[in-house]
């Protein structure tokens, strides 16, 4: 047994929209798996990461400010060890993640990126775009309208507007895709995957409905999870989760990407998947 001390940092409440207890029930059974394996675990909250001095070299973390992560890369630029990394956490911001997707060819919906200052017909028209989805560049979603579905040119225009209103200089587009949607979890080095169709309990913001029931076309399962791993992979992930949609010939397609989601309805099963996870990459 190690008595090795590391440090945990909780997730932002405004980071957890409809989720914050899921957010803090995962992180309360990692922390438990990880002592029960011998480890010292202080907690701390993300506003501690700013204002406190964290002195140990492990860090196992939700942080989602943008404040942290430059916090969480200058530690690891400085040698500590820092789960999920920064620079993995950055990654899964909407811009930087679906350059990286479409570069390494991780199977992704067609995708623009405009400014939002800019009229989008153009860009929409040539891209073919009757109905897709807007989302800001440069977060996580907190607000509803920070992921939206159109459903024509006049409604992306106006989306587009609101999001330079608010600050927003840059909008992903994707290309709708239909089919059945898909959440999945999963661990990176380890044999745990879980996926489901999802309903209004694991929803922040109800956009599941948009696809509708589920048709429960048949899929490669073992296929969706080495997509997700090398997808992990490619964002410098090893605690991830996220949603993909799978087409009436089965062919399945990443349409977001996470860092250490909630696990909800899993959690309990993943919790020693991620502590073991987290005490492999301690050992090295």
């Amino acid at each position: 047994m190690t008595e090795k001390t590391i440090a945990g940092i909780r997730r932002g409440n405004q980071f957890s929209p409809n989720h914050i207890g899921n957010d803090a029930a995962i992180f309360s059974l990692t922390t438990d798996e990880l002592r029960r394996k011998g480890y010292i675990v202080n907690e701390y909250t993300e506003a501690d990461l700013m204002t406190k001095d964290i002195r140990e070299d492990v860090l196992f973390c939700m942080v989602r400010d943008w404040c942290s992560i430059r916090k969480l890369q200058q530690l690891e630029d400085s040698g500590r060890l820092v789960i999920n990394s920064g620079y993995g956490i950055e990654n899964c911001t909407r811009e930087k993640m679906t350059r990286l997707f479409m570069a390494t060819g991780i199977p992704y919906p067609r995708s623009i990126i405009l400014r939002t200052d800019q009229d989008p017909t153009a860009a929409l028209e040539e891209a073919g775009f009757e109905d897709c989805w807007i989302k800001r560049f440069d977060f996580h979603a907190i607000h509803r309208e920070d992921v939206t579905y159109v459903r024509h040119l006049e409604e992306a225009k106006s989306i587009l507007k609101e999001y330079a209103i608010r600050g927003i200089s840059t909008a992903v587009i994707n290309e709708h895709l239909v089919g059945d949607l898909v959440k999945f979890y999963g661990v990176s080095g380890s044999d745990f995957f879980y996926w489901f169709y999802p309903n209004t309990l694991h929803s922040k913001f109800g956009h599941e409905t948009i696809n509708g029931t589920a048709h429960e076309i048949p899929f490669d399962q073992e296929q969706l999870h080495r997509i997700c791993n090398d997808a992990a992979e490619v964002l410098s992930l090893h605690i991830y989760g996220g949603d993909c949609i799978i087409d009436k010939n089965g062919v399945i397609r990443l349409i977001d990407f996470n860092d250490w989601p909630s696990f909800a309805p899993c959690r309990k099963q993943a919790a020693p998947h991620i502590a073991k996870c987290i005490q492999q990459l301690i050992d090295g």
